[in-house]
C-alpha cells in the first residue's frame, strides 16, 4: 500500500479523496498497533516483572528479618492470567505506537492550517510527546515506589496484604497515564494563549489560582496519601511556572509575527491599489 500523500494548504481534493486518505491513515494505525502489540505480547514476562518491581521484595517476614513470603500477583479466575497479560501487552503496544498514532493525526488534520501554524504544531507535538515520555518516566521511577510501599504498608499489623495482579497492574498504568497526560499542562496553556484565550499577563496575575489547581490536581492523581501528594505537586508547581515563562515568550514571537503579517498584507493591498489606479 503506498503511503497517502500529505495535502498541502488550500489544496483541492473531493470528498472520496479525503474519505480514502483517511482510511489509509486509520489502516497504518492499526497496522502500527498491531505490530508493536505482538512485540510486547512476546516480552508480556519481562514487561509484567518490569512493571512489578515497585512492588516491596516480601510479604511476611520472620522476627530475625528473613523473608518468608514473598508478595506476588494473585490472580482468581481460569482467564484471569491471559486476560491481564493480553491487557498488559495492549497498553504498551498504545504507548510504544503514540508516536505513529500522533503522526497520522497530524498529518490528516494539517492542511487545515497554513504554514507557519503547521511549523508551530508540529513543534508543539513534538514537545508535547517529550512531555508525555517524561511523565510516565517521573510516574514510574519517583511516584510509584514512593507510593505503593506506603500504601501497602498502611496498617499492615491489622491487614493479611495480598495484592491482585490484575488490579496492581490497573493502578499502575493509571498512574503512568495520568502523570503522563497532567505532564501536557505547558501545552494546554501555551494553546490558550495562542487562541488568545489567556494572555502570559494574566497568567502572571493568577498564578495563586494555578498554584491552587495545580495541587488540588495533584491529590486528584492515584495515590491518596500525602507523601506521594506531595511528590505530585512538586513538578506540577514547577511545570505551571515553566508555562508561564514559556507563554511569555512565544506570546511576543506570535504577535510580533501577527504584526509582520498585517503589515504584508497592508503593502500587498496598497500596491494593487496603485496598480489599478494606473490602468488607463
Amino acid at each position: 500500500m503506498r503511503l497517502p500523500r500529505r495535502l498541502g494548504h488550500g489544496d483541492e481534493v473531493s470528498l472520496s479523496d479525503h474519505l480514502g486518505e483517511l482510511r489509509q491513515r486509520i489502516i497504518i494505525s492499526v497496522a502500527a498497533v498491531a505490530v508493536a502489540f505482538g512485540v510486547a505480547y512476546g516480552f508480556r514476562k519481562d514487561l509484567i516483572g518490569f512493571l512489578m518491581e515497585p512492588l516491596p521484595d516480601c510479604r511476611v517476614r520472620d522476627e530475625g528479618g528473613e523473608c518468608l513470603e514473598a508478595l506476588t500477583g494473585l490472580t482468581l479466575s481460569p482467564a484471569e492470567p491471559f486476560l491481564t497479560s493480553l491487557t498488559v501487552a495492549l497498553w504498551a503496544a498504545m504507548a510504544v505506537a503514540l508516536p505513529i498514532l500522533l503522526w497520522q493525526i497530524w498529518n490528516f488534520v494539517a492542511p487545515a492550517f497554513e504554514r507557519p501554524d503547521q511549523r508551530m504544531i508540529g513543534r508543539l507535538l513534538m514537545m508535547s510527546t517529550g512531555l508525555f515520555a517524561a511523565g510516565i518516566a517521573f510516574a514510574y521511577f519517583v511516584v510509584l515506589p514512593a507510593a505503593i510501599p506506603f500504601l501497602l504498608g498502611y496498617d499492615s499489623d491489622i491487614y493479611d496484604i495480598q495484592l491482585r495482579a490484575r488490579d496492581y497492574l490497573g493502578f499502575v498504568w493509571i498512574t503512568l497515564i495520568a502523570v503522563g497526560l497532567v505532564f501536557q499542562m505547558p501545552m494546554v496553556l501555551l494553546g490558550l494563549v495562542r487562541l488568545r484565550i489567556l494572555t502570559a499577563d494574566k497568567l502572571r496575575r493568577n498564578r495563586r489560582i494555578g498554584i491552587a489547581v495545580s495541587v488540588a490536581v495533584a491529590v486528584l492523581l492515584p495515590g491518596v496519601d500525602p507523601m506521594t501528594t506531595i511528590i505530585e505537586a512538586v513538578p506540577l508547581l514547577l511545570l505551571f511556572e515553566l508555562s508561564i515563562w514559556m507563554a511569555v515568550f512565544f506570546e511576543k514571537r506570535w504577535i510580533q509575527q501577527a504584526a509582520e503579517a498585517a503589515a504584508a498584507e497592508a503593502d500587498d493591498a496598497a500596491s494593487q491599489g496603485l496598480a489599478g489606479t494606473s490602468e488607463p
